[in-house]
């Protein structure tokens, strides 16, 4: 009796409705997560766009979950798990992405400025430096305003010129005005 309960448990739904329900439930959740990025990062057309694809999903997944919960709760389950594992995807896509925009802050002496400034300026990234005092000596602080997705090069220049600094990375909402490139303002 208790198996032959959890043999129905899980039979229930067939092996395709149990996939179909999973995958679209990890694609509707994975568009939901690069929608309200997309949105909290200002990009509203493509956040919209992916929220009718995604309520379009959701209305027919959920319908067909909620219809026949009672009969298979297997199906709540797999739902869930769906959720859960789209969440995941979605936020792993978004990093790969790299949408939006970041601030670094570089603090170091003057010689170390001048070297890692030149270096960036060399690979077309604005550079702006403030005299700064530190606990014991003058100290100069170097910003770095640019695309999220050149965070790993940028450090990467940085550590390679000099690997002592204090690095300080931010995301930023709003650049407007200063110096950027005219292909980095072509390529977003």
């Amino acid at each position: 009796m208790f198996w032959e309960t959890i043999a129905q448990f899980f039979t229930a739904v067939t092996f395709w409705e149990a996939i179909l329900i999973f995958i679209a439930k990890i694609i509707e959740v994975t568009l939901g997560t690069m929608r309200v990025i997309l949105i909290n990062k200002g990009f509203r057309k493509q956040g919209t766009f992916l929220a009718v694809v995604e309520i379009l999903l959701w209305v027919f997944v959920a319908s067909s979950v909620i219809q026949g919960i009672s009969d298979a709760p297997i199906k709540g389950i797999i739902y869930s798990v769906g959720f859960a594992l789209g969440v995941y995807i979605g936020s792993a896509i978004e990093n790969r992405l790299a949408v939006g925009k970041i601030l670094i802050h570089v603090v170091t002496d003057g010689e170390g400025a001048t070297a890692i400034s030149q270096v960036l300026r060399e690979h077309g990234h604005g550079v702006t430096s403030i005299d700064a005092r530190g606990k014991d000596s003058n100290r100069v602080v170097l910003m770095i305003f640019a695309n999220r997705k050149n965070r790993s090069v940028i450090l990467k220049l940085i550590n390679e010129t000099r690997p002592e600094v204090l690095l300080v990375t931010n995301e930023v909402s709003v650049v407007q005005g200063g110096y950027l490139s005219p292909w980095k303002k072509f390529v977003k």
